[in-house]
C-alpha cells in the first residue's frame, strides 16, 4: 500500500458564535471525513449546534458527532467511550517477539496502525508530525512470530494506547506480548462501545469496564 499524506485541518479549541462556545475537532476530516463537536457554553444549544455543523460541513465533514449538552439526547447515539482496567496476567505460551519502533520504522508502524484502525469508531489517525512524540514517549512495538508480523501496539506507563493485528485472531498474542513488559501491573485503556470484538478480548483477559467517559451523538 502506498500511503499519501494529506493536508491537515487544525482543531478549533474555542469556536465562538453569537449562540455560545464550542470546540471543534477537524483533523480527522482529511482521513475519515469526520468532525467532532464539544458544546461548552450556550443558552441556545440547538442554534449553536447548527452553527457548528454548518462550519464542519464547509470544511468537508461528511459525518459529524457531538457531545456536551443534554439537547443531543434526541439524536442517535454513535458510540460511548469506555474506560477498562485490568492486571497484566501473562500467559507465557502466548508471548512472541517484540520489535521496538525506531526512527527508521516509525513511519511504517504509524501507517500500519492507521490502516488497521481506519474502520474502528473514534480511533484517531496518527499523523506524521506526531512521530517524534511517539518515539520520545516510547512503548511502541511491532509483534512478530516466526518472522510473521502479528501486529503492533503502544503501551506506555500502564496505559494501552493502541493495538492492531495484522492476522485475524492475533489480538490475544499481541496483548500477552505487550503485557509481558509489565507483568502483574495495572493497565487501563479506552475503547469504543461499538468495538465489540476488542471488548470481548479485553474481558477474556480479565479487564472490566469501569466507566463511560463520554458519549458521542450522530448529528449529521
Amino acid at each position: 500500500m502506498i500511503w499519501q499524506e494529506v493536508s491537515i485541518l487544525k482543531d478549533i479549541p474555542l469556536f465562538t458564535t453569537e449562540y455560545g462556545v464550542a470546540s471543534l475537532v477537524l483533523r480527522e476530516i482529511p482521513y475519515r471525513q469526520e468532525a467532532y463537536i464539544t458544546m461548552q457554553a450556550t443558552a441556545q444549544p440547538e442554534d449553536l449546534l447548527q452553527e457548528c455543523i454548518g462550519f464542519c460541513r464547509a470544511c468537508g465533514a461528511e459525518k459529524i458527532y457531538a457531545k456536551g449538552h443534554e439537547c443531543l439526547e434526541k439524536y442517535p447515539v454513535h458510540t460511548g467511550i469506555l474506560k477498562m482496567r485490568g492486571v497484566a496476567q501473562v500467559d507465557e505460551s502466548k508471548v512472541e517477539n517484540l520489535w521496538p519502533v525506531t526512527a527508521e520504522t516509525i513511519s511504517q508502524w504509524r501507517q500500519f496502525m492507521n490502516e488497521r484502525l481506519k474502520d474502528v469508531d473514534n480511533a484517531g489517525t496518527l499523523e506524521k508530525q506526531g512521530e517524534q512524540e511517539i518515539l520520545e514517549t516510547g512503548g511502541a512495538y511491532f509483534v512478530h512470530k516466526n518472522g510473521e508480523l502479528l501486529g503492533g501496539g503502544w503501551l506506555v506507563s500502564g496505559e494501552l494506547k493502541l493495538i492492531a493485528s495484522a492476522v485475524p485472531g492475533a489480538g490475544e498474542w499481541i496483548m500477552h506480548t505487550l503485557m509481558s513488559l509489565q507483568p502483574e501491573q495495572s493497565i487501563e485503556l479506552d475503547v469504543a462501545s461499538t468495538n465489540t470484538r476488542a471488548i470481548r478480548l479485553y474481558e477474556r483477559l480479565g479487564f472490566v469496564k469501569t466507566e463511560e467517559l463520554r458519549r458521542w451523538y450522530k448529528v449529521f
